[in-house]
């Protein structure tokens, strides 16, 4: 069996510096490494030329004209050649067992089509060190568990993967694409979440083991949605594409259930109107509450009207 692992990457040549000696340090050499970057990007193909690991392993590198995570994404899909195709952010560096494992996942089941793993977040200086039993999960209400960064215990089944660490079967993935309908001009949020559901809506099996990890070191994401500095452009986008996967993925009960729960409560990211009302007290700004509220019902609303 054959792994190929993809890295996009844009701008961000000491993350992916970090990430190409991760690689190399791999128990199973990959197969191939695909790095997908812009033509334009000069930073990262000097980079590339510099760094020892296209010198001793297969790096192929696919170049991508349209901007986004969602273009690199299928630019890569199109030059993966694996059986296998283990996709990690630029700024992650995989556990040396981490092909190894991913390797033997989906050689003892022909029913896997993809695997997802911890990804072990390092933030101002310290590792987020906390254990979640419960990973990614949709509930009937459409509230989404994550926890990929902090999930213990076993492999077991789950209904989406994380982008950072995830990989896929190639027959499982076959014509499928990541959606090109997600909006943002940087890093189209969700759309991980889309692709694996897809997959599972398939009838492949989705398996997250927590031993298979990479360490991430979240970098600032370009565009106008960049990591933990929210506009609200970027808030309608993210909406719309969180309730654009919901709707495409649930039943309709559940379609109904999700949209009152998240209109009704919500959650601190995706605020309802009680979240809404307990961040206008907590911020002792209501105006900057219900400017946010209606950036994310906006959203949820043109979602709703693009699959009706």
């Amino acid at each position: 069996m054959k792994v190929t692992v993809l890295v996009p990457t844009y701008r961000r040549p000491d993350d992916l510096a970090r990430c190409l000696s991760a690689l190399l340090r791999q128990e199973r050499t990959p197969d191939q490494i695909v790095v997908v970057a812009r033509a334009d990007d000069e930073a990262t193909h000097a980079c590339l030329a510099e760094h020892v690991t296209p010198r001793v392993l297969n790096v192929e590198v696919a170049t991508v004209e349209e901007p986004g995570q969602v273009a690199a994404l299928n630019r890569g899909l199109e030059a993966a050649t694996g059986d296998v195709v283990a996709i990690t952010d630029d700024d992650a560096a995989p556990h040396a067992d981490w092909v190894a494992r991913i390797a033997a996942h989906f050689e003892a089941d022909e029913r896997l089509g993809a695997l997802g793993g911890r990804d072990w977040v390092h933030e101002d200086g310290r590792v987020l060190d906390g254990e979640r039993t419960l990973v990614g999960r949709v509930q009937p209400t459409g509230r989404i568990i994550g926890n990929h960064h902090l999930g213990v215990g076993e492999a077991r089944e789950v209904d989406l993967l994380k982008g950072a660490n995830m990989s896929y079967r190639r027959e499982a993935i076959g014509e499928l694409r990541f959606d090109r309908r997600l909006r943002g001009t940087g890093a189209q949020t969700h759309n991980d979440m889309a692709f694996s559901m897809s997959v599972k809506h398939a009838g492949w099996k989705l398996v997250y083991d927590p031993r298979v990890a990479v360490d991430h070191f979240p970098a600032p994401r370009p565009g106008e949605d960049p990591r933990n500095a929210q506009t609200l452009a970027s808030m309608r986008n993210a909406a719309y594409n969180f309730h654009l996967i919901l709707r495409s993925h649930l039943s309709p009960l559940h379609r109904e259930a999700a949209w009152w729960w998240w209109a009704l409560i919500g959650t601190r990211v995706y605020p309802g109107l009680l979240h809404t009302g307990l961040g206008a007290v907590r911020a002792g700004s209501p105006s900057v509450a219900f400017a946010r509220w209606r950036a994310v019902r906006g959203g949820a609303r043109e979602a709703r009207r693009a699959i009706a």
